[in-house]
């Protein structure tokens, strides 16, 4: 092994969901005495637990991935079971991507199966390429094809991803409609096809608030079963999902232990959900709504970004210092409108709450 690739597999940044919670697959695989699906490593009861968390006989804690409504998690997985294919939609931050990972990791056993769509993604992406080397000098023959993920997850009998669906091009998408239908993938120029093992599927994510997407056609959308990520329905439960995500994010960047519990997320997740709703909590007063989504994900960063600051400049503890950066440039992504909007709420909503002093003073000395 060389020194470069010694190197980066001995300090990863992210571990695959497969990876980090190894130990849960493990004993829920080992408590598993329920029928399972062709090719799965775990029955559909045990990839909703291992989703939604619980306590195993043995005492083992499964902890929770998702946060949220269980007939959600159980749909998505009785879909897996069956031919269809499964869509995740929902606006930025609604954890589609998180929820596809977990998924592929608890059914197939690895989430690295996947296709991230952009504008720029070819038809190749979905279906095969070639070694242009090998195939100059020998032909097309099955060494010189290169398999993408979803001929490879065909010949496995695996789950494969395909995060934002929509970003790729119409003619692009459309190639997936013969793999979904016939379940197989011609390769004309060996005269020959993959035909899909049992287990094999798909999971798809796309955003329903992007502009400038490729709406699916109606032929690919028959063949998906899609499910509705809403996002969370209370207060309480969007920080606990912040909470729950920065303490793994900070454990992962080896920030301070401490920073696990985070007085200002009660307070940035009330902002962001005033400025979605365009209300106040109380409903008293009528806020603005800015141009950003404002999830919960942009609620994750800035916490984490507050909390890097706290501990490496900080005396560790998150303050509204070091979070008013962070929340001004998750809410103002339109330097005109935006700021307009930001301003407006500091000064009717922010600057009416006394608690709130610190983080209105914080906020303004940087609009």
């Amino acid at each position: 092994m060389t020194e470069l690739s010694t190197t980066a597999t001995t300090a990863v940044l992210r571990a695959h969901a497969e990876s980090e919670y190894a130990a849960e697959l493990t004993a829920l695989a080992a408590a598993d005495d329920r029928p399972r699906p062709p090719q799965w490593q775990l029955s559909p009861w045990a990839v909703t637990t291992y989703l939604l968390g619980g306590t195993l006989p043995d005492g083992t804690e499964i902890s929770a991935k998702y946060l949220g409504p269980r007939r959600l998690m159980e749909i998505a997985v009785a879909s897996l079971a069956t031919d269809r294919a499964l869509l995740l939609l929902g606006v930025p931050g609604t954890a589609k991507t998180w929820v596809g990972e977990h998924l592929a990791a608890a059914v197939s056993g690895t989430s690295t199966m996947v296709v991230q769509g952009t504008a720029g993604t070819t038809e190749e992406s979905l279906r095969y390429g070639w070694n242009y080397a090998r195939l100059l000098s020998e032909g097309p023959t099955r060494e010189a094809l290169v398999p993408s993920p979803v001929m490879r997850a065909m010949e496995s009998g695996s789950l494969v991803r395909l995060e934002e669906l929509t970003r790729m091009p119409a003619d692009v998408q459309d190639a997936l409609i013969s793999i979904l239908s016939e379940k197989t993938l011609p390769v004309p120029e060996l005269d020959t096809e993959v035909q899909a093992r049992q287990g094999f599927n798909v999971i798809a994510t796309a955003n329903n608030r992007d502009k400038g997407v490729n709406d699916l056609s109606s032929a690919l959308k028959r063949r998906f079963n899609t499910l509705v990520l809403p996002l969370p329905d209370s207060l309480e439960q969007e920080v606990e999902i912040v909470r729950t995500r920065v303490a793994a994010i900070g454990r992962s960047l080896q920030l301070p232990a401490e920073l696990e519990s985070l007085s200002e997320i009660s307070r940035v997740v009330q902002i962001f959900r005033e400025l979605r709703s365009g209300a106040t909590a109380d409903q008293r007063t009528t806020v603005k709504s800015p141009s950003s989504t404002l999830s919960t994900a942009e609620a994750i960063s800035v916490m984490t970004n507050g909390a890097a600051l706290a501990a490496h400049f900080g005396d560790g503890v998150v303050r509204a210092d070091d979070v008013a950066a962070s929340l001004t440039g998750a809410v103002v992504k339109d330097p005109v409108q935006d700021r307009i909007v930001w301003q407006e709420y500091l000064e009717t909503v922010v600057k009416d709450r006394p608690e709130w002093a610190d983080l209105y003073r914080a906020c303004r000395e940087l609009t």
